[in-house]
């Protein structure tokens, strides 16, 4: 005989809801008992975050100074080439009037040349 015991419905029922709320009751236990840990571990983790958030802002940050001195650097160049560029054009520009003016002196020379020539030649007939 290996069950003596004549189990009713009623009583698995009752032992069922005991286990049942014997298990809540363990389960409530270990939850207050662990409530100091995960309040420091919750805490650890927003400090991670916020430590974490920090970091990318100033990665951010680096970023767009970095972009910024680049942008600087490249109006910079762009700043001097242009100013070359206007240097070079100016002395363009005086050297081709210099060689106008001389090219204009050295026509009035002829000129001149040729109007002394003239007069002498005038002064030797007359």
């Amino acid at each position: 005989m290996r069950n003596m015991r004549n189990n009713d419905l009623s009583d698995r029922r009752s032992s069922a809801a005991d286990a049942k709320a014997a298990l809540l009751q363990a389960y409530r236990a270990a939850k207050a008992a662990a409530e100091p840990t995960h309040l420091a571990r919750q805490a650890e983790r927003v400090a991670i975050a916020a430590a974490r958030e920090e970091r990318r802002a100033e990665r951010e940050r680096v970023k767009i100074e970095e972009r910024e001195r680049i942008r600087a650097e490249a109006e910079e160049r762009e700043a001097a080439i242009a100013a070359a560029a206007r240097a070079e054009i100016d002395a363009r520009e005086a050297a081709e009037k210099n060689r106008i003016s001389r090219v204009l002196e050295d026509e009035a020379a002829r000129k001149a040349e040729r109007d002394r020539r003239y007069a002498n030649r005038k002064a030797r007939q007359a």
